[in-house]
């Protein structure tokens, strides 16, 4: 019996391998970039400074006794300058977006992401907010030794103190964007008391906030995985487009430099490392192209000023086109390269929208007019058998100046307007309704609906504007 149980063959199933959860998110790294010098690096902080200036200092600028730029809501009316826009010139907001569109889909084509690296919010407020870790915690170094080491006074206090620093520029971020919408006397009279709206508080909170969670926390995490711009950029990216690049024919193959042996068959990249600790986002430009590069240039001036130390040529890591870096033609020919169908594309769009988006603008008008009739008494008989209809003529004054404004009215024979005033003044970007009658003969104005024209003329530069209306007989 135990002979026949031994003949009998045995299947062996492999053993099941355990499961295993992969998880499909990366989880963050917190980057801490090194400090760098450079030609690059001084443009950087030329474009923080700059922006800066103009965004905290656009609300505090006068004109004409108020505010310069003002986006006054309650009123309906945005204050640029010495231009006033109603809603009724919404449509030069539409062309300047799609001009901003237009000016992006022009500039990537041509130089990739420099508006990410240079000028883009996040970038901006990330770069502040890294400024003041290093002014309050130290250098690269120092922050990732913070980082290892054991919560204690010291650590609670410098880390106390830069996001206490953070967060009151934030706030003063937050109280800045409110100041565009709401005069910034306004605001600073209400501080004291801090005597603010719902909706002022709720924005000056809400843009506060996501200032400080996106520069001062996520950072990275935003240009990489929430800011579409990244994903879509690819498109518009061809072989001639300026992007940074790293020389790999003349770097590899990488090594540092030994004394006493035989370098020569190293190529100019000593593997320090040092462009991976400079990048804000922590990619190695020495694997190609990455959609998480924003063009920022910190990996160029870190580079350089290692080749110039080793004594080696600059340019490892240098703005170039995949065309010029793989020998298709030399860097010295990137301008004639403008000229390709893409480009001249974007551009041509772009000069058409905004040329005619400025025509129109310095054509229109200096006052506008909306006719309204009043559809509660269509018409009415008068005591002397005339029929009369009632409007409502809204006279808007964009001009920086009061103006005096006379209404005719037009369309009919023997047509009469009744109007309380034979003259109209104005103030310098106010608007008025005025309440009008129009009275026509029974044998002129049969039954039915007749045009009629409406002219309202200013007295002071001599220009008018004619709206169509109807006149409703009996």
């Amino acid at each position: 019996m135990n002979q026949k149980l031994k003949d009998i063959p045995v299947k062996i199933e492999p053993a099941k391998p355990e499961m295993q959860t992969v998880s499909l998110y990366e989880a963050q790294k917190k980057i801490h970039p090194r400090s760098v010098s450079g030609l690059f690096n001084n443009w950087r902080i030329l474009f923080v400074v700059a922006t800066q200036l103009v965004y905290f200092g656009l609300p505090w600028l006068q004109w004409n006794g108020r505010q310069a730029v003002l986006f006054d809501l309650v009123g309906r009316k945005f204050y640029l300058f010495g231009l006033t826009i109603w809603p009724q010139d919404f449509v030069y907001l539409a062309a300047l977006l799609i001009c901003s569109a237009f000016a992006l889909f022009a500039w990537t084509a041509i130089a990739g992401r420099l508006w990410c690296g240079y000028s883009c919010p996040q970038t901006v407020y990330t770069e502040i907010m890294i400024w003041i870790e290093q002014l309050v915690e130290g250098d690269r170094n120092k922050r990732l030794k913070l980082d290892k080491e054991p919560w204690g006074l010291r650590k609670l206090r410098l880390r106390a103190t830069s996001q206490g620093l953070m967060i009151v520029f934030s706030l003063l971020t937050g109280f800045t964007l409110v100041g565009y919408f709401t005069p910034m006397p306004d605001l600073l009279a209400a501080l004291p008391d801090f005597d603010y709206g719902p909706w002022e508080l709720f924005w000056m909170f809400f843009y506060a906030g996501f200032t400080y969670l996106l520069a001062g926390h996520l950072r990275e995490q935003v240009c990489k995985y929430m800011c579409p711009y990244a994903r879509f950029q690819s498109a518009m990216f061809d072989e001639d487009t300026l992007i940074i690049s790293y020389d790999e024919k003349r770097g590899e193959p990488r090594g540092a430099r030994r004394k006493g042996q035989d370098n020569a068959n190293l190529g100019d990249c000593i593997n320090c490392g040092i462009c991976v600790q400079v990048c804000p986002v922590g990619i190695d430009i020495r694997n190609g192209l990455q959609y998480e590069c924003i063009g920022c240039a910190a990996c160029i001036d870190a580079c350089d000023e290692v080749m110039v130390k080793v004594g080696s040529p600059k340019g490892l890591i240098r703005y170039t086109t995949e065309a010029a870096l793989e020998g298709k033609y030399p860097e010295s020919e990137f301008w004639s390269r403008l000229k390709r169908p893409r480009v001249v594309l974007y551009l041509l769009l772009l000069s058409i929208i905004f040329g005619a988006a400025v025509t129109s603008l310095l054509m229109r008008k200096p006052f506008k007019v909306d006719i309204l009739k009043d559809r509660a008494s269509l018409v009415r008989e008068t005591d002397d058998g005339w029929l009369e209809n009632n409007y409502s003529v809204r006279i808007i004054n964009t001009a920086e100046e009061e103006q005096r404004f006379r209404i005719t009215v037009e369309g009919l024979p023997d047509l009469k307007l009744v109007v309380d005033r034979k003259e109209i003044m104005i103030k310098a970007t106010e608007n008025e309704q005025i309440d009008v009658r129009v009275q026509a003969d029974p044998q002129y104005a049969t039954k039915g609906s007749h045009k009629i024209y409406f002219r309202v003329e200013s007295l002071t530069d001599g220009s008018a504007i004619e709206e169509k209306s109807s006149f409703i007989g009996e």
